[in-house]
This record gives structure tokens, sequence and C-alpha cells, in this order.
């Protein structure tokens, strides 16, 4: 019987390695554990040139992802956004500025942008200029500015 055996893993597993990696492990581990969850499939010719098909196609898709996330955050850049709120006499809010207004506004300005994607630390709670940092793809930061005003 083998010492161990080769297997293509399909989703991540911890202590073991991540989606698509060739990874050498004990027969009983990939038999009894591995195999019957769908975590790995065995490291046949088919099921290596498939996943390295798998990985070229995903390369590409973040290769474009990020070009269309450095054009939104070249147009998000020349953008600035007008909230209106209430606000007491010394600028004080009623209520705050939170990152479901600034998606809101800006999808008024014509771009859609996710809340989940808006960095802010505190919410906005006075009048005045901000700039938010946009999250758009894991490293390319976009920063609109913010500017509240009272009614």
């Amino acid at each position: 019987m083998p010492a161990n055996i080769q297997v293509v893993l399909q989703s991540d597993v911890a202590k073991l390695g991540k989606s698509g990696d060739l990874v050498r492990v004990r027969p009983g581990f990939a038999r009894n554990f591995l195999l019957p969850r769908q975590l790995a499939v065995p490291a046949t010719t088919a099921a290596v040139k498939r996943i390295e098909h798998d990985k070229a196609v995903a390369v590409a898709r973040a290769e474009k992802a990020k070009k269309e996330a450095r054009d939104v955050a070249a147009k998000i850049s020349t953008i600035k956004v007008t909230i209106t709120q209430k606000a007491g006499e010394d600028g004080r809010l009623f209520g705050s500025v939170t990152a479901k207004d600034i998606a809101a506004a800006l999808a008024a300005k014509g771009t859609e942008i996710d809340r989940r994607k808006i960095e802010l630390t505190d919410a906005i709670k006075t009048v005045g200029e901000y700039e938010v940092k946009l999250n758009l793809v894991s490293d390319i930061v976009a920063t609109v500015k913010v500017e509240v005003v009272a009614k």
C-alpha cells in the first residue's frame, strides 16, 4: 500500500491547503475524509489539467475585475457627494451619516457601490467635508469627498 497519495483539493482545508492545490496525504485520510466530503478528488491527469485551467480562468477574471475597479476608482475620485441632514445650531447632526447614506448618494450620481465597501471608522455626526475611502478590490482603494450640509 502506498505511503502517500496525491489529491487535488476542491475546497480550502485547514492545515492542508487551498482550493486547487495538489497535495500528498495518507490514503486513509483521503479515502475516509477528503473524498466522501468532496473536499478533494484523486490527482488524475484530467483533474490536474482542469484545476490548472480553472486557475488560469480565475487569474484572468481577477485581472479584469482589477481593471474595472481602477476605472471606477478614477471616476469616483472626481465625484463630490453632498448629503443634506437636519442639524442643530452647533453643527451637530440629528442622527448621523452612515455608509448606507453615502452609497445612496453615489447611486444618485450614477455610480453603484456596495455599502460594505465604504470604509467609515465612525459615523459622521457633524456638518463639514470628509474624505471617505472605498475598498473596491483587495488592493484598489478610491477616495470620495463627502460634504455634509445642514437643512
